[in-house]
């Protein structure tokens, strides 16, 4: 595993904080470890981390919050959730908040390492991949165009940038405010709107393949399922 691969790592309770540092640590991660949900942010602005493993139940600031707060500034970070929860319920709150995983304590170290290596192999190959195979569609983000067989069509700027980001977070929910600063520069009302237009005009030219859809989660953002 690559040296420079950083990891945020916030878990309130300090045998088991120490533990996964020190384990992570002997596979050549770079760990930074905090102990409540507010010091976990503040390193995550400073460190600049590469993937988060995040304890829920922390004291200041759990690490559901914490995730949502992140996400409207990140959209593409690895998230791994660890909890002593176990209910299906408190596995989907950690997907909707913007996890990419969760793993259930208690837990072996090989699991998280499995887990780790599984997210950052998926990030490398979407950063080394121009073409992104979205159900029978390839979507060239560089070219701008979605090509079904035979038929491409070009996408304008805004399209193309608003399906890179539905697709890096495939099958998980993107975070509405985080793409309308990114790509609108303001989460008002008028600009949802126009997002909403936007998200009308992909699900037109995504329409020939039926297992594509963009949903709407209420209250959060949009989810692209392939």
């Amino acid at each position: 595993m690559n040296t420079t691969v950083k990891i945020l790592l916030a878990e309130d309770e300090p045998s088991l904080g120490q533990i996964v540092k020190e384990s992570l640590e002997t596979r050549n991660f770079k760990v930074v470890l905090c102990d409540n949900g507010v010091e976990a942010y503040e390193k995550y602005v400073i460190e600049k981390p590469e993937l988060l493993v995040l304890d829920v139940m922390m004291p200041k600031k759990d690490g559901f919050t914490l995730a949502k707060e992140i996400r409207k500034e990140n959209a593409t970070i690895p998230i791994i959730f660890l909890t002593a929860k176990s209910q299906t319920k408190d596995v989907i709150d950690g997907f909707n908040h913007g996890g990419n995983d969760y793993l259930k304590k208690p837990f072996s170290m090989e699991e998280l390492i499995v887990r780790i290596d599984a997210l950052l192999d998926r990030i490398r190959l979407k950063q080394n991949s121009e073409h992104i195979q979205l159900g029978n569609y390839v979507f060239n983000y560089k070219k701008q165009t979605l090509t079904i067989k035979d038929n491409s069509q070009l996408l304008t700027h805004k399209e193309s940038e608003l399906l890179y980001y539905l697709s890096e977070n495939k099958n998980e929910t993107l975070d509405r405010t985080f793409v309308l600063k990114k790509l609108w520069g303001d989460d008002d009302f008028f600009n949802a709107r126009s997002m909403d237009v936007f998200i009308t005009k992909l699900r037109k030219k995504l329409k020939k393949d039926p297992q594509i859809q963009i949903v709407n989660i209420r209250g959060y953002g949009y989810k692209l399922i392939c």
